[in-house]
């Protein structure tokens, strides 16, 4: 029973890379994941998900590094953004909504009108983690990295803006420039993130482990680590899962960590039935 929990990742070099980048995946989502529930940002971290798709389909058709096309995708959707909201009345779900379904259409009409995607298509929405390179895992790490010490810098006026952009404005942060910094950690995580888990799937782990820590933390610290925490089980168990079930890596992650939310919260709503009397969590 141990033999089939361990082993996988000892005899075998690409499912041990494949969980070293998986956690730092999670650390990154981890961190960005957290703001982007408590900033209520999960249309936009699911618009540039899908943002990138064009961006990366026109880097692979040039032969470029798939990477750069998904930053130029990201940088797109973001400055598009700021400039429809700048230059109309309509608001930023609007702004993100209409540059959401228009980039994801180009990136589908030019996967269509290519034949240089039979294989690469697959890898670009779902990921290719079982495929991960000692050279990808050190870019994750290095990404991780940052991402945390520009997550730590902005710790204070991202707390602020997260529950109250006014109170941020008065303590002397600018609630724009901290907005887009926020916008651009969560491009940044999806950039770096969607080599692993796929475009399609970067949003379930960027989102599902911090809407779960968010069920029992109280504190931002506790739910950075938690989310991180949850997002590496998932990415444990749904790499046991895939190895001996034979099913897609990159969805049975995606799957475990939506399911951890189900069952932390239906654990919540149990406690709160059983422990009336009790602070709710």
């Amino acid at each position: 029973m141990i033999d089939s929990l361990i082993q996988p990742f000892t005899a075998n070099a690409f499912m041990a890379n494949a969980l070293i980048a998986g956690v730092l995946v999670s650390i990154a989502c981890g961190i960005v994941g957290t703001f982007t529930v408590l900033r209520g940002l999960a249309f936009m971290g699911d618009a540039l998900g899908h943002g990138v798709l064009p961006g990366v389909a026109i880097a692979l058709l040039l032969g470029l590094p798939g990477m750069l096309g998904a930053a130029a995708g990201a940088l797109a959707m973001i400055l598009g953004i700021g400039f429809i909201t700048r230059r109309s009345s309509l608001s930023s779900d609007t702004a993100t909504g209409l540059l959401f379904v228009g980039m994801l259409a180009l990136g589908v009409v030019i996967v269509s009108r290519s034949h240089a995607f039979s294989g690469d298509l697959m890898r670009i929405l779902f990921g290719e983690i079982l495929g991960i390179h000692v050279r990808e895992i050190v870019t994750q790490l290095v990404a991780t990295v940052v991402i945390a010490i520009a997550a730590a810098v902005c710790y204070r006026p991202f707390l602020l803006l997260c529950f109250s952009p006014e109170q941020a404005q008065v303590s002397g942060f600018s609630p724009r420039l901290y907005h887009t910094i926020m916008l651009i950690l969560i491009g940044t995580t999806v950039v770096v993130s969607f080599r692993t888990v796929g475009t399609l799937l970067v949003f379930g782990i960027l989102l599902a482990p911090a809407a779960s820590a968010s069920l029992f933390s109280r504190k931002i610290g506790t739910m950075i680590v938690s989310a991180s925490l949850i997002g590496s089980i998932s990415v444990y168990i749904g790499l046991l899962v895939s190895y001996h079930g034979d099913i897609a890596a990159g969805a049975s992650i995606t799957l475990t960590a939506t399911l951890i939310f189900f069952v932390m919260l239906a654990g919540k709503h149990l406690f709160q039935t059983l422990a009336p009397g009790r602070e709710k969590a």
